[in-house]
């Protein structure tokens, strides 16, 4: 951790700085930068290594566009000045195998991937934690903005300080064993902070914008990514109302999104919003606005950051927090731990939530927000009101990825 008023980072490293050879993860940006200055001026043996991850070119099929050369450019420069090795790792294959084709795949499905996720989970703190052990590191170190610490189990994951720069939400996947290598000095720092000691180090990227969309969409048009990848994935379908009615016709469900309200493309005397997207059927479907407030949520591939035995906990469920968007404040929630899966039940409900998003877990009590770790939504389930109508047929609640059997209150799950 970086104390602002020493001038020191503590990384929690056995031995001397100058003998602590440490890996930093280098984008090209002002965050990374400032890590790569800050180890250096404390004496550790600092190596920069960027990842060479995707054409910006290819992924819009525009020629010059070549964002992604000019971090590279950027790192290189940056390291050039704080005269540190520096290496480019040429990962586009298994960027586009591991996050670029599985966004594309999720997308088609009628889901809301997050792919800087899978990026974490699969690319940095995978590939690039691996080689950071093979060139004898002690440690990768990142400009994330969490904070973690060594806790009685472990390595423990917490929110940023600064909550408008909070990452949190994209490493909850992140593993113990993965934590204990990871180090993120900027967590205590408001990101005017980090740009102070750009400026302070004299660094090229200290004005350098902030990235904003997903790195491989630059124009921020999904859908114009997944037609290149997938050519046959915009095929044209009914638009239809929660009642069955059929509305009109699209041209893909790929340019539709959960809760959408404009450019639907249907005229109605009430407003309409898009509810569920059934890949199988190619339908959008559509209804009021209080149809997408969502209290229950069945998460895959849960990785769980607790102290507790995630098998055991109480039947009662475990009171915590959830985020289910990265710029949003955690909301209450329950987690259970059913036969069937791991259940989410949001206490006020939230608007829009779709199967592919992350579920993030937090434990608001602890001091600093700790992340218990979280999941990928594979199912959802409406307001208790819509639950009762349809429990009347024995219906259930199916979503782009699956089903979830009806309940109205959190009774049901005990």
């Amino acid at each position: 951790m970086y104390d602002p008023a020493s001038g020191l980072v503590d990384l929690l490293l056995p031995g001397r700085p100058e003998d602590s050879r440490v890996v930093v993860a280098m984008s090209g940006g002002v965050d990374s930068s400032v890590v790569a200055a800050l180890l250096k001026s404390n004496g550790y043996d600092v190596v920069g290594i960027t990842l060479q991850l995707y054409d910006h070119g290819e992924a819009v099929a525009q020629k010059g566009a070549c964002c992604a050369g000019q971090d590279i450019h950027d790192a290189r420069r940056v390291a050039e000045s704080l005269d540190i090795p520096h290496f480019v790792l040429n990962y586009e294959d298994r960027f586009k195998t591991s996050v670029i084709d599985a966004f594309a795949d999720s997308y088609i499905a009628g889901e809301t991937p997050v792919p800087c996720v899978d990026c974490n989970q699969k690319i940095k703190f995978k590939d690039l934690l691996s080689m950071a052990r093979e060139l004898g590191a002690k440690a990768l170190v990142t400009g994330h903005y969490v904070v973690s610490k060594r806790g009685a189990e472990g390595w423990e994951l917490y929110r940023g300080v600064d909550e408008t720069r909070d990452q949190s939400y994209f490493l909850f996947g992140t593993t113990r064993e993965q934590l204990e290598f990871l180090r993120f000095p900027l967590g205590a720092l408001q990101k005017s902070e980090t740009r102070a000691l750009a400026e302070k180090f004299d660094l090229g990227v200290a004005q350098k914008s902030d990235s904003q969309d997903i790195c491989f969409v630059p124009t921020g048009r999904y859908s114009q990514v997944i037609e290149r990848l997938r050519p046959d994935a915009a095929e044209s379908g009914n638009i239809v109302h929660m009642d069955g009615q059929v509305l009109g016709q699209h041209n893909g469900i790929i340019h539709y999104t959960i809760g959408q309200r404009r450019g639907i493309g249907v005229a109605a005397a009430e407003a309409l919003y898009v509810v569920h997207l059934d890949a199988e059927k190619r339908e959008v479907v559509v209804g009021p606005r209080e149809s997408l407030r969502i209290h229950w949520i069945r998460l895959r591939d849960v990785n769980w950051l607790g102290d507790e035995d995630f098998a055991a906990l109480p039947d009662t469920g475990r009171e915590l927090c959830v985020k289910i968007r990265s710029t949003q404040s955690p909301q209450a929630a329950t987690l259970y731990n059913r036969d069937d899966g791991p259940v989410v039940f949001l206490h006020d409900g939230e608007m829009g939530v779709s199967p592919g998003q992350a579920c993030v877990l937090y434990d608001q009590n602890s001091d600093g927000c700790r992340v218990l770790g979280g999941g990928w939504i594979i199912a959802v389930e409406g307001a208790a009101e819509h639950a009762k109508e349809r429990r009347s047929s024995g219906d259930s609640v199916s979503s782009a990825a699956g089903t979830m059997e009806l309940t109205a209150s959190p009774d049901n799950l005990r």
